[in-house]
């Protein structure tokens, strides 16, 4: 087919349906999108809630569980070892499909009578107040990761050991407040910084070791803020630097980030790629208008997908060899053919609008499944039924314009502000209200603080064990916060000063380095008087560079914006 344009019924906004979108859509067999990318993409997040879990009651037990899912939901959430378990059928809610009525309204009805699993988790080791998660050993408040160990406040992180305060980390040990960083061993405070070690408030840097507030170098040693030392140099100005105290170290970070606006950064992070575009895409093949993608090929419009997904549209959250998904949300780890679902996993094949399945195929509004086949609304039926009904179905909710895209958002047990759109495009309260959003105001449990972060040790030398027993107040946003025992250890190991934010302030500093998956048209910024470049660029020896790109930089944003070539040129 051809080219087409088209107008998002969400935001009014045009977009385009290319030739390939629509081989896609045939090949899977579902009509064309009738919203944009963006509005798509957030239909799905709005079923996201990534890093907070919450007291609520077990709906069989009544005793009180951490859940993903806020105690306000209507919904019988039981315990995860309970919902495993074959103490309740989920052939029991079972029922027939009535042509009467429309498809979402009797899911909904189905949905809110199933069992709710508490988490979303596996194979999970001294980790319970984890989430989105899996193969955790001894960790503490980790969300949407596989794979840790001794970690604590990681967010978006693969392969971590003995790592605290990270966001978007793959493999890395012995790391602290850090953020897009990958492959990094005893190293601090980085943003976007891959394979260094023994290192300090780097920031786009890779094959480092033993470097101290620099950016754009490689493979380096000894520097600090990008001035080559000796080696005993280097250590010398580092004890000079007294790390281990709060008041030096905020003012050293002050003057690095400040050092760091001076020089220029790539248009958007990604490398390895063939064919590929968006931002944090790395080591992919045809990966377009993708963010935070991984060892993928062949995606479009997907997030946060890693591990060998392959041929899949509209797709966030998960992967691990999955294949032809779309317009899914927390899906994968060998599935195959799965659409318009959530929370469906692991080796579900040929899956349709369904929640809390598990290793099923050939599902049609169904929830709760374990193992089945054929079923439609939790009802068996042989192959030859289930085909015939599957099709009636679709033919119905065609009709009625609910075939072809993902549930709806007031079908979302989240409201907007507990959710990764929060994160990613902060509303106002009045804001998501007039966009049709639900908003919940948190209920928080308020504890008593018995210490403030001004009478905490500025040194961790001086920190004592009895700190683990402070209810310390935030010197942010005044709630209360506490030292762990392991993160102590940690802190006192690599010579870090206690923290005086809370964890949800600490990761809110970190997120503004996290661009949004969202792209402005701009040129390279490169023109020898912005930033005054180490050699002339063969393609633009004076004057400003040609290049255009898209670019998730805002144009109001403070950073020098610089094209792939110009960037590698200033990279040392």
């Amino acid at each position: 087919m051809n080219r087409e344009n088209k107008i998002c019924r969400g935001c009014k906004k045009n977009f385009v349906v290319e030739p390939e979108d629509f081989g896609f859509y045939k090949k899977i067999n579902v009509p064309s999108p009738t919203l944009c990318p963006q509005c798509r993409m957030l239909r799905r997040w709005i079923w996201r809630n990534d890093r907070r879990l919450f007291r609520r009651k077990d709906a069989v037990s009544g005793k009180e569980i951490f859940s993903n899912f806020p105690p306000q939901v209507e919904a019988k959430v039981v315990d995860l070892e309970y919902w495993k378990s074959d103490a309740w059928d989920p052939f029991s809610y079972g029922r027939d499909y009535d042509f009467s009525r429309p498809f979402f309204e009797q899911f909904s009805e189905l949905l809110h009578e199933v069992p709710w699993p508490s988490k979303s988790v596996q194979q999970m080791v001294n980790s319970d107040y984890c989430d989105q998660a899996g193969y955790f050993k001894n960790c503490y408040l980790c969300f949407n990761g596989d794979e840790m160990e001794d970690s604590a406040y990681c967010v978006n992180g693969f392969f971590l050991k003995n790592c605290f305060d990270l966001r978007e980390a793959i493999t890395n040990e012995l790391c602290y407040d850090s953020v897009i960083v990958g492959s990094n061993y005893r190293t601090f405070f980085l943003v976007g910084v891959e394979s260094c070690r023994d290192s300090w408030l780097l920031k786009n840097c890779s094959g480092c070791n033993d470097c101290f507030g620099c950016v754009n170098l490689k493979n380096k040693s000894y520097h600090i803020w990008n001035e080559p030392h000796t080696k005993e140099d280097y250590f010398r100005k580092l004890k000079e630097f007294n790390l281990g105290s709060y008041r030096s170290l905020i003012d050293l970070r002050k003057k690095t980030e400040e050092f760091w606006l001076k020089f220029p950064v790539k248009y958007r992070r990604g490398v390895r790629n063939v064919n590929s575009f968006g931002e944090l895409v790395y080591y992919t093949k045809n990966a377009k208008n993708c963010y935070s993608v991984l060892d993928a090929e062949n995606l479009r419009y997907c997030q946060f997908v890693y591990r060998k997904a392959t041929d899949s549209y509209d797709y966030s959250a998960w992967g691990n060899a999955s294949s032809e998904m779309y317009e899914c949300m927390t899906c994968g780890e060998q599935c195959n053919r799965v659409r318009f679902s959530w929370e469906v996993w692991p080796g579900c094949n040929d899956v349709e609008y369904s929640m809390f399945c598990r290793s099923s195929s050939n599902l049609f509004g169904c929830v709760g499944l374990k193992k089945k086949q054929y079923c439609i609304f939790n009802k068996p039926y042989s192959k030859e039924e289930y085909a015939l009904l599957r099709e009636k179905i679709i033919k119905q909710m065609t009709e009625n314009r609910e075939y072809g895209e993902f549930f709806p958002p007031e079908f979302s047990p989240f409201a907007y502000n507990e959710t990764i759109c929060q994160d990613y495009f902060p509303l106002t309260k009045e804001e998501a209200q007039k966009k049709g959003y639900v908003w919940r105001e948190p209920e928080l449990r308020e504890f008593e603080t018995s210490m403030d972060t001004k009478d905490l040790p500025d040194h961790i030398k001086d920190v004592k064990d009895d700190v683990l027993k402070e209810i310390i107040k935030c010197s942010a946003c005044g709630r209360a916060y506490r030292i762990i025992a392991a993160e102590l250890d940690f802190l006192r190991q690599m010579g870090i000063p206690l923290p005086r934010l809370c964890v949800n302030c600490r990761y809110t500093e970190r997120f503004k380095y996290v661009n949004p998956p969202e792209f402005w048209h701009r040129r390279c910024m490169c023109d020898y008087k912005t930033y005054e470049n180490f050699s002339k660029h063969e393609w633009h020896p004076e004057g400003r560079c040609p290049n255009e790109f898209e670019t998730p930089y805002a144009p109001e944003r403070p950073e020098i914006v610089y094209c792939e070539e110009c960037n590698q040129k200033e990279v040392i």
